[in-house]
């Protein structure tokens, strides 16, 4: 056991070094980095694939199951079969079916997940902050309860205004939005760059971590092979 964890505290060791050997430039030993991550993560997902959806998703019921059961996964099966004549030049047109039926179904949920996991929450969000009486009885100021419901409200609207983009257009000039747009758009604009900022400090932090974690590791790996 002690043995098996050094080897793999070696592995880590090297491969940390790998991907910081990018510092001096793209170079073989960083590229050899990224192609043993491609691999192994491309290998973890196909054995979960099998282990956790196609056999007890499709193979188990097709041999275990009833006759309604096999009778429903034969469109699944169907597909899959024609999804994997892809990897044909001469037959890849008959998977533009499994392609089709794929992107038409990952467009309903995304859409869907939009509008009930995000616009909805939103939406309800903005309206909710306005119930100064539940404010009050978490022992919140119902003032300071009031402005940040505002500026949710404001946000939340101005933010949606900055992507209208219908203009009017005049004779002999550019299209361009009414003045009431323009102004809440600036705003939402306001609001985007705040995000954007938050998001890429959280980001340039996780990184932050990430690298710290990685260089007391690579000192840990030193020190213990030293002393």
């Amino acid at each position: 056991m002690i043995q098996d964890d050094v080897i793999w505290m070696l592995v880590g060791f090297i491969l940390t070094l790998l991907v910081f050997s990018y510092l001096f430039g793209d170079n073989i030993l960083f590229r050899l980095a990224v192609y043993v991550f491609v691999g192994v993560s491309s290998g973890y997902v196909v054995v979960l694939l099998v282990d956790q959806v196609l056999i007890p998703r499709l193979v188990t019921p097709l041999i275990q199951g009833s006759s309604s059961q096999r009778l429903l996964l034969v469109v699944p099966l169907v597909l899959s079969i024609l999804l994997m004549t892809k990897l044909f030049p001469r037959l890849a047109a008959f998977g533009n079916l499994s392609l089709g039926v794929m992107v038409g179904i990952g467009a309903a949920v995304i859409v869907g997940g939009a509008l009930q996991g995000t616009l909805a929450s939103q939406i309800m969000a903005a309206v909710t902050d306005f119930d100064l009486q539940a404010g009050v009885l978490k022992g919140r100021d119902p003032v300071l309860k009031l402005i940040e419901a505002l500026i949710l409200l404001v946000g939340t609207i101005s933010t949606l205004v900055y992507f209208q983009f219908g203009a009017a257009t005049k004779p002999n000039q550019p299209p361009r939005r009414p003045r009431w747009i323009e102004l809440l758009a600036g705003i939402g604009q306001m609001f985007i760059g705040i995000t954007l900022g938050a998001l890429f400090a959280g980001v340039f932090a996780a990184a932050l971590t990430a690298l710290i974690d990685r260089l007391d590791f690579i000192t840990l790996v030193i020190y213990d092979f030293l002393f």
